[in-house]
């Protein structure tokens, strides 16, 4: 049993003493200014690899040097890049990015500058237009597998939609050491060029979920020994009275209207950031970051009040 599950308390009870009478005035609430949110799973029953593993079929196409350096850099996987003849003198600027894509397995093949204006999206590709490959997301049966048996913590995240928050919240849950992240298979940020930017190549280092339904699989992870807890603005108790610790399933909202009712109803309980300034509130990037860190305090023995 994980430290944060005391042997007389059920989950039950946990999930009342959390949101003693938070829920009903959370749905009096303004309802579109709900905290960071939640997530879902796939059928338990066909967890077992869940039939295949998801890929988008087609790559990210990166235009323009900087922007191909700058992947480079984030090393994101590339898989092929269309560079343009040379019409007159050798560009040294173009043939240096070559080289380095060459030395970093990446095939190169020249092509008539028709060719890269016909597969630009913004004409604006300075002669290299590369693809990536497809991101091989894991499924939740994978996340559950990493988190073992003891504490662990697994972010879900409600419908998050800015790439570069996701990236960010991927590398905050890679640092503090999180069994994986899970994201819903639409209408929600996915693993792209800017997402392996933001997380400084983290996407690489931690399983991340796709699910077809948020609510389903937060099921799931409880089922697995997870405690459900959404970061709310509106929440009864605030991250330093929430039990964030052993295995806990973190559920985070969208920019705009944070974590849905539903996921709101499937967590144990629910808990808020306090804040003295006059700005509304952090962003989920930095809000997941800060809750993240308060689940390792926890786990680590830092605290002495055995929450």
């Amino acid at each position: 049993m994980a430290r944060n599950q005391p042997s007389g308390r059920s989950r039950d009870q946990r999930g009342r003493e959390g949101q003693r009478g938070g829920r009903d005035r959370d749905r009096d609430r303004d309802r579109d200014r709900r905290g960071p949110g939640a997530q879902g799973r796939p059928p338990r029953a066909e967890g077992s690899r869940e039939r295949h593993r998801d890929a988008r079929p087609s790559g990210d196409v990166i235009e323009g040097r900087r922007a191909v350096a700058e992947a480079l850099e984030a090393s994101v996987p590339l898989r092929k890049a269309l560079v343009a003849k040379a019409s007159g003198e050798e560009d040294p600027t173009l043939e240096k990015l070559v080289r380095r894509l060459e030395g970093s397995g990446v095939e190169c093949e020249r092509v008539p500058k028709a060719v890269l204006d016909a597969a630009s999206s913004h004409g604006a590709h300075q002669g290299i237009i590369v693809r990536t490959r497809p991101f091989e997301y894991a499924v939740l049966a994978d996340v559950i597998a990493a988190a073992g048996s003891g504490d662990a913590l697994v972010v879900v995240l409600d419908h998050v939609t800015d790439e570069g928050n996701f990236g960010a919240i991927v590398r905050s849950a890679e640092v503090v050491g999180a069994a994986g992240v899970v994201i819903a298979n639409a209408r929600a940020a996915t693993v792209g060029v800017g997402a392996y930017k933001t997380s400084a190549g983290a996407v690489l280092h931690i399983p991340i979920a796709q699910v077809p339904n948020l609510a389903r699989a937060l099921e799931d992870l409880k089922s697995a020994g997870f405690w459900a807890c959404a970061a709310s603005e509106h929440a009864e108790q605030d991250v330093w009275h929430a039990p964030l610790g052993g295995r806990l399933a973190l559920v985070m909202g969208s920019e705009g209207s944070g974590v849905s009712r539903l996921m709101l109803e499937k967590c144990d309980f629910s808990c808020r950031l306090p804040q003295r300034g006059r700005v509304e509130s952090l962003n989920v990037a930095q809000a997941t970051t800060v809750l993240c860190y308060e689940w390792l305090r926890r786990v680590s023995g830092e605290s002495d009040d055995g929450r």
